[in-house]
């Protein structure tokens, strides 16, 4: 396992560094120690029963924009609320049970969305967000342009790397490109609190592999290696763009982003 993931039979994560199996005809994934429990004989999941999880960012946005999806919007505005002082914000992870139940709640609500201020550890409502993100059938960027992504990024001239950066982003999907340019707000404003000694090189680490991920959705292990500091590098060069970029997409609509 490079990227952890949960154990579909117990729930707990399977850690860096640890041997999984994984089903090539469903997908699913468990500690070699679960296979005795594994559901028998493999069933692959028919697309009119997927969890909602499983679609593309666009799935989840609304109507009108700015295009970012509501529990993207409350997950980050409770961050911002009461977890701007805390230490580690998006490192410290949060408890995986709640994390999964409160993200279970929150997509299951749909529209009316249940109040996030019950949550007690602000590192949950992290974890929510981030698991989001992970779960999506593509990464943010998308899968045909990450590749324009780790190129634009590898320019080793700053402002050249931008207008590259500033072009690329242009052309993503409305949903991804609103939901980008909410995203990197907000992570600038963490990487301002002095409190959650979170700088923008802690940052991108975090959110690497969730926004930027791989170019397809089963890379191999050698791609996965060879990705891994090229997608904090992305994350690294899009938190260096000027705010009033990313302003651009949100900023005039953003009381619209009032959950």
């Amino acid at each position: 396992v490079i990227r952890p993931e949960p154990c579909s039979v117990c729930g707990s994560r399977i850690r860096f560094g640890k041997a999984a199996v994984k089903c090539r005809q469903c997908q699913l994934l468990l500690h070699p120690k679960c296979r005795e429990q594994c559901p028998s004989p493999c069933t692959p999941r028919p697309h009119h029963h997927a969890w909602p999880r499983e679609g593309v960012l666009a799935d989840f946005a609304p109507a009108t924009p700015p295009l970012v999806p509501a529990l993207v919007v409350q997950c980050v505005t409770e961050v911002e609320t009461r977890g701007l002082t805390e230490t580690g914000l998006y490192r410290v992870p949060g408890a995986e049970q709640l994390v999964r139940e409160w993200k279970r709640r929150l997509l299951r609500a749909r529209g009316a969305l249940p109040a996030l201020g019950s949550v007690a550890d602000i590192h949950v409502v992290c974890g929510v967000l981030k698991d989001f993100l992970r779960g999506l059938k593509e990464p943010l960027v998308t899968f045909s342009l990450h590749p324009a992504f780790l190129r634009a990024a590898d320019i080793p001239d700053d402002a050249a790397c931008g207008t590259a950066l500033r072009h690329v982003v242009s052309k993503l999907p409305p949903a991804n490109r609103d939901t980008l340019a909410f995203l990197m707000l907000h992570l600038l404003r963490v990487s301002r609190s002095p409190d959650c000694k979170m700088d923008i090189l802690n940052l991108s680490r975090v959110f690497g592999p969730t926004l930027v991920g791989h170019s397809s959705a089963n890379p191999t292990p050698l791609a996965i290696m060879e990705d891994t500091p090229r997608q904090c590098k992305v994350v690294a060069r899009l938190l260096s763009l000027p705010p009033d970029f990313w302003r651009a997409f949100v900023g005039m609509e953003q009381e619209n982003l009032v959950p």
